[in-house]
């Protein structure tokens, strides 16, 4: 798409590793659980297999590489895990308040977490002041997540944006790939801490949150 920041009318932020800084902590429940089965994951494995998928592509990729099923009462006691590591240690992204209280385009969250997970999230850190439920949308209200382009033409929509109008936050390969399949504008935030773990150049990055103002002036009041 050529880039014409003045098309831009809304924005999609992707929740994990954009808006909160999670991976690290998904990743250490992970890494813990699968432990407990004799699996061993290393940072570049949750990347390529974890990082911006479903739940349910999360079981199935684990069942396919370890033959390790996770069961009801696996899945809970990651849940419930997450869910206290988020309570004591997520926070926001660094400079996240402050853009949501000063873009003068509207805007929403399209992740491929579950909506229950995305409420404790935004609970935990505050965020839940800026995003009411209609600005929430999740993995299950598409057939197909991303990489497909689905979940963000489906916020489009839902909000009668044409996607050449559309700008989209993401930290994960999967999503920039639904970004660009769905003809949206994109940038790469890498302020995650997650991010700073990982080298080498990333194409249209976004550093810092602070940063946006000069890439897109007139999106920041």
């Amino acid at each position: 798409m050529a880039e014409n920041t003045q098309d831009i009318a809304f924005v999609i932020f992707d929740c994990d590793g954009v808006l909160i800084d999670s991976e690290v902590l998904s990743m250490k429940v992970w890494a813990s659980l699968l432990h407990e089965h004799g699996v061993h994951i290393d940072q570049q494995y949750f990347f390529e297999h974890f990082l911006g998928r479903s739940f349910e592509h999360v079981q199935s990729v684990i069942l396919k590489d370890f033959n390790l099923v996770v069961d009801s009462a696996m899945a809970s006691r990651f849940a419930d895990e997450l869910k206290t590591i988020f309570e004591q240690q997520l926070s926001p992204t660094d400079g996240i308040i402050e853009v949501l209280s000063s873009l003068t385009v509207p805007y929403c969250l399209a992740t491929s977490s579950s909506r229950e997970r995305t409420r404790i999230a935004l609970s935990a850190t505050g965020l839940n002041r800026y995003f009411s439920e209609a600005k929430i949308f999740t993995a299950a209200d598409v057939t197909r997540g991303k990489p497909a382009p689905d979940l963000f033409l489906h916020a489009a929509k839902r909000n009668s944006v044409s996607p050449s109008h559309c700008l989209v936050f993401e930290d994960s390969a999967p999503g920039l790939q639904a970004a660009k399949a769905a003809d949206m504008h994109w940038l790469h935030y890498v302020g995650g801490t997650h991010m700073s773990q990982t080298a080498g150049k990333r194409e249209n990055a976004l550093a810092h949150w602070r940063d946006l103002n000069t890439r897109y002036p007139h999106l920041i009041d």
